[in-house]
């Protein structure tokens, strides 16, 4: 993807792919720092917190950016474990290429027992996401995200349907975890507040080996943002669904899930992930920083044993 900056590449999508590179580039402010937790729920509706300390930084929205001077890096993100203790301290550090044909996404890990900074190749596509029991592939944070080179993209069209939205009260103070996350689904009287979208929809069937062989993600086009997508299996069979439960941030302004759910239909395990009630605050988008944090030299500084 080619002659875009700043803004939504495709505002009339003509094919499904498009409407791809729309939610991976749509606008979520400059930069973001956040501090979350991760749930991944047994069939019987226990779970370990994990939390995380999360920081995005979008070059391609940066002011006075111009496509040379992207260097071909869309995105830096870090992601910093804090706990639990057995897993506290390391660190994943992305550097998001826009062109993954040309160059494949930058990925480093922090492992805090060798105190060492080592490539992570495998950060991407259907490799499992950071200690998610399993639960989400790489590509499904964010809903989805990444390269779109394993599937064929199709344009299904537009409808309306209810989707997740207007969530915030995901992130009200009086909300406790153990009050949200119940057996084999959230709490239905904390989810967000369904409303009727007109939205668009596509396809995408896997063209080289994936864990999920199509998806049909449906998509927001006021915002881009993808909010539901059915994941099928290598028989064709519905397996997992994700939901996105958004809101809107009206100081950027964007539009933004706080917490987003992976569904196990086969077994009745869940992912939760974006938990923010219990954490110090929400998003801070006034963090200032520079490409220069986002390198692997970086990582080792931040990095604690």
């Amino acid at each position: 993807m080619t002659g875009a900056l700043g803004g939504t590449p495709f505002p009339i999508p003509k094919a499904g792919v498009e409407v791809f590179w729309n939610h991976v580039m749509r606008y979520r402010g400059l930069a973001a720092a956040v501090q979350i937790g991760q749930a991944p729920l047994t069939a019987s509706g226990t779970y370990t917190l994990v939390n995380f300390k999360e920081e995005f930084y979008f070059q391609y929205y940066q002011p006075g950016m111009t496509e040379a001077a992207l260097n071909n890096i869309l995105l830096y993100f870090t992601q910093e474990t804090t706990a639990p203790a057995r897993l506290a301290g390391e660190v994943l550090l992305v550097q998001e290429t826009l062109d993954q044909a040309k160059e494949a996404r930058r990925a480093w890990v922090y492992n805090p027992g060798q105190r060492r900074v080592r490539r992570a190749p495998n950060v991407a596509f259907d490799n499992p996401g950071t200690n998610s029991d399993n639960l989400r592939t790489s590509d499904q944070l964010d809903i989805y995200n990444g390269s779109p080179e394993r599937y064929d993209w199709k344009l299904v069209g537009k409808k309306e349907i209810y989707v997740p939205y207007n969530a915030y009260h995901l992130q009200s103070e009086t909300l406790k975890y153990a009050d949200l996350l119940h057996k084999n689904h959230i709490n239905q009287d904390w989810r967000a507040t369904s409303c009727i979208a007109c939205g668009g929809g596509c396809d995408a069937q896997a063209r080289v080996s994936h864990l999920y062989s199509r998806r049909t993600l449906y998509v927001d086009e006021d915002s881009w943002q993808i909010l539901a997508v059915d994941c099928y299996d290598t028989r064709g069979q519905l397996y997992r669904v994700q939901e996105g439960h958004a809101m809107n941030y009206y100081d950027q302004p964007t539009l933004w899930t706080d917490l987003e759910l992976v569904m196990d239909l086969s077994n009745g395990r869940y992912l939760a992930l974006g938990l923010q009630s219990e954490e110090p605050k929400s998003y801070d988008f006034s963090m200032k920083r520079t490409p220069a944090d986002y390198q692997p030299s970086v990582l080792e500084r931040r990095g604690i044993r």
